[in-house]
């Protein structure tokens, strides 16, 4: 039997009250795997008809998680964020996302941020990845991509780093 929307939202609520942070993580992120490859949920979720944008699979009223469905239109590239002292996990279902991962260089109570590369890799079909509080990173789509992301609440009402490209600055990894 294949792992179902309902299996998945039963074992995150699970994780994220029985285990730490970092582990709950980790542990949300191998069964969101699961999910991914569950055809009938994949087909039941996304058409090569579903429309650019972000929908709402699942909300967790009692822990306020989210579990939310991307379409992401190709030639998109996010600039650097975090997501506050929440979280998220992403995982695709088709298509890839390029990550960037960042550290802040210099004190979080200076105006201008200066951020530097330490990562960059791709989140291919099948793949997960977790973000835990305060990472701050950045995504890019070369192609269409289908993509399903959990956080830890509505991120939108969330205080969290956005890069200003006329404040901050992004330097790269010295060799």
């Amino acid at each position: 039997m294949a792992y179902t929307l309902q299996q998945f939202c039963a074992d995150s609520k699970d994780a994220l009250k029985s285990q730490p942070l970092d582990n709950a993580l980790k542990a949300i992120a191998a069964k969101l795997g699961e999910l991914l490859n569950n055809e009938g949920f994949v087909k039941a979720t996304f058409s090569n008809d579903t429309p650019a944008g972000k929908r709402e699979l699942f909300h967790d009223s009692e822990l306020d998680f989210y579990v939310l469905a991307h379409v992401q239109d190709g030639g998109k590239r996010g600039t650097p964020h975090s997501h506050g002292n929440s979280w998220a996990i992403y995982g695709n279902i088709d298509g890839v996302t390029q990550m960037t991962e960042y550290t802040r260089k210099n004190p979080e109570g200076e105006e201008a941020a200066i951020l530097e590369v330490v990562d960059t890799y791709g989140v291919g079909a099948g793949q997960t990845r977790g973000y835990g509080p305060g990472m701050i990173h950045s995504t890019a789509h070369p192609e269409k991509c289908w993509v399903i992301r959990i956080t830890g609440t509505d991120l939108d009402v969330l205080p969290r780093y956005k890069f200003r490209k006329f404040r901050d600055q992004i330097i790269e990894k010295a060799a």
